[in-house]
């Protein structure tokens, strides 16, 4: 089969796509291209998630690494992906593998890439990746691979606890004993995921729930968006709580519920975060953030002077400009936030407790926070849709739209596109509509912005009309 990284690594169907053999593949391929460029000799991170066969994954991933003269580290238990990011930078090891679908549905597993520096594999990277799988496949590369137990006996294989280091680094970011006495009540959603009980472990005040072992992650999809988060919605709106924080799979993404009740977006909750950074913090850089993700961020970069970037989506892509750049904080859609002084890569668990500590700072909640940021530039309202799409349609869809793209939406002129990822239609006062398809899934995603609730359901019902979904 031909293996094709999508916006942060390889992921497939279980017993499907993500098989050992092909798992076995991409393993060996990583090697090669480890040990060709003089990486392999510093040895390899690999961790893992609570998703069904995760650990039995990583562990035939350990084994080829063994086979191929390289020694391993492997996490001793679950782990989030940013504890295992920060442990490659941290021992300065050549790359990190985690096994982990992310925010995919159960049925789903992964297989994320982590360079030397901690952030996700970088485009230029991948390509070479894939390009090495398919050679190998091509000239029947064999598979290299030392059994676990006799390359653990041979010490080719140690396991470790990659949160020492990992609790260490929160506690140098984040005033953790502010937000202990601040009394905010909490509360924790790790959707089943691999971010079980590591904020309760730095703040035990805070309550959290569904954090038992749950490969079917309660059955849906571990992403922390509106709506999945309805227990935790109903927690906040009981009063007991003033703020729910929620991490997707393997915790490397963020979603909030605010002091309502109410789903605080990725959006929202970036806008209130580097506000924290620039105010509080007095933290200085650019800001990048991906095309769908909301405009405040790029008001708010004005308003305090700071360069603004746009990529496609993937985080891989913001992590190229905080190699490059000085860049303050970078985010995308889909809840992936990342911060200067850290690793550049996202990490859901320290963004969740730096929105704690924006609380304690200044005593208010989520809610209150936007609102007055948006008192000052503008009042934005948000929505996604995702619909189902088989890969024929989706094909004649883009031809579509690549040769033929609307000039009015919604009676509305298109005053300009941006096409470097899926489709964006920008209107005259900033509102805009996205469709783009799924770099991981047969999905279709449709989003927009604009200044009123109606405008937005508007747009995405003529993005439907137009993709014929």
């Amino acid at each position: 089969m031909q293996i094709k990284f999508g916006t942060d690594g390889w992921r497939g169907v279980i017993a499907r796509d993500f098989t050992f053999d092909n798992l076995s593949l991409v393993a060996q391929a990583t090697m090669d291209y480890l040990n060709r460029e003089g990486l392999g000799s510093k040895g390899l991170i690999i961790g893992y998630d609570r998703r069904f066969l995760s650990r039995d994954f990583a562990r035939r991933v350990a084994e080829i690494a063994a086979g191929n003269g390289i020694s391993v580290r492997l996490a001793e238990e679950f782990a989030p992906t940013p504890a295992i990011s920060w442990a490659v930078w941290e021992s300065g090891a050549g790359a990190g593998i985690m096994i982990t679908a992310s925010h995919n549905p159960p049925e789903y597993n992964g297989f994320k890439i982590k360079e030397s520096f901690g952030g996700s594999a970088l485009p230029s990277t991948t390509r070479i990746l894939e390009e090495i799988v398919a050679f190998n496949i091509e000239n029947a590369r064999r598979v290299v691979a030392v059994p676990y137990d006799d390359a653990v006996g041979k010490g080719l294989i140690q396991t470790f606890d990659p949160r020492e280091g990992y609790f260490h680094q929160i506690g140098r970011y984040v005033d953790l004993d502010l937000i202990a006495k601040a009394g905010i009540a909490a509360v924790v959603d790790p959707m089943y995921g691999a971010g079980c009980g590591f904020i309760p472990q730095l703040l035990p005040s805070v309550r959290e729930i569904h954090c038992s072992e749950n490969p079917s992650f309660g059955g849906q999809a571990p992403e922390p968006i509106d709506r999945h988060l309805q227990e935790l919605s109903a927690l906040l709106k009981s009063g007991e709580y003033k703020v729910g924080l929620a991490l997707d799979g393997d915790a490397d993404r963020i979603g909030a519920v605010d002091e309502n009740g109410d789903f605080f977006s990725s959006h929202c909750i970036f806008t209130v975060i580097l506000r924290h950074l620039i105010e509080h913090k007095k933290l200085t850089g650019g800001v990048v953030k991906t095309v769908s993700t909301t405009r405040m961020v790029d008001l708010l970069a004005d308003k305090f002077g700071l360069e603004l970037f746009e990529t496609p989506i993937g985080f891989k892509h913001i992590c190229e400009l905080m190699l490059e750049r000085d860049i303050l904080m970078g985010g995308e859609e889909s809840g992936g936030l990342g911060v200067k002084g850290h690793i550049p890569e996202r990490d859901g668990i320290l963004l969740g407790l730096l929105l704690l500590e924006a609380m304690a700072v200044s005593g208010k909640g989520l809610r209150q926070l936007l609102n007055e940021t948006m008192d000052e530039i503008g009042h934005f309202h948000y929505s996604r849709i995702d619909r189902r799409i088989e890969n024929d349609v989706k094909e004649q869809l883009i031809c579509k739209l690549r040769s033929h793209p609307p000039i009015e939406i919604d009676g509305r002129q298109v005053a300009s596109t941006n096409f470097s990822d899926g489709f964006k239609f920008i209107f005259e006062n900033g509102d805009w509509l996205l469709i783009r398809p799924s770099g991981t899934e047969p999905v279709l995603r449709l989003y927009s912005e604009a200044g009123t609730v109606d405008q937005v359901e508007r747009f995405l019902r003529a993005a439907v009309s137009i993709a014929g979904v």
